[in-house]
């Protein structure tokens, strides 16, 4: 599984990492569509409103990632059985380290964004912008780097 774990994380990589970079908005990073259900927010403080905002759309898995660099996260986990020696538990730790990264990340991103509220929209969209194309390119590095880890 490792190997084609390596060979799907090179083709993904090369196919957004180039969309992200690009601009194009096709193919739309993979997700769900689901947001943060309002039952749980409204009339909740301001703290609490952050808090689970961020362990929601943290972890990526409930909302939609805007980011394709989340979708590579699974595959490079896969990637690593051969390293870890096949072992579940190294995986999984694996897993719970990079998630854990991954949604602290956004949430912390979440608590800066809520403390700078611009007034102009356009702002926000060369933010995201800057961040999609940033995205790009890690993504760009990491195929490169299973592209080599696959070869060798």
């Amino acid at each position: 599984m490792s190997g084609a774990a390596l060979v799907i994380a090179a083709v993904y990589g090369l196919s957004y990492g180039a969309a992200e970079i690009s601009g194009a908005s096709w193919p739309p990073a993979p997700g769900r569509r689901w947001q943060v259900p309002q039952h749980l927010v409204i009339g909740a403080s301001r703290a609490r409103r952050v808090l689970t905002w961020g362990a929601i759309l943290g972890p990526g898995f409930l909302t939609r990632n805007p980011y394709a660099g989340f979708g590579m996260l699974p595959l490079l986990v896969a990637a690593s059985a051969r390293t870890a020696g096949g072992s579940l538990a190294a995986a999984a730790g694996l897993a719970a380290l990079t998630g854990g990264a991954h949604a602290a990340g956004r949430a912390l991103a979440l608590v800066r964004d809520s403390t700078s509220r611009p007034d102009d929209p356009i702002v926000l969209l060369l933010r995201s912008m800057r961040w999609r194309t940033a995205d790009g390119y890690a993504l760009l590095v990491i195929a490169g780097a299973a592209v080599t880890a696959s070869i060798r």
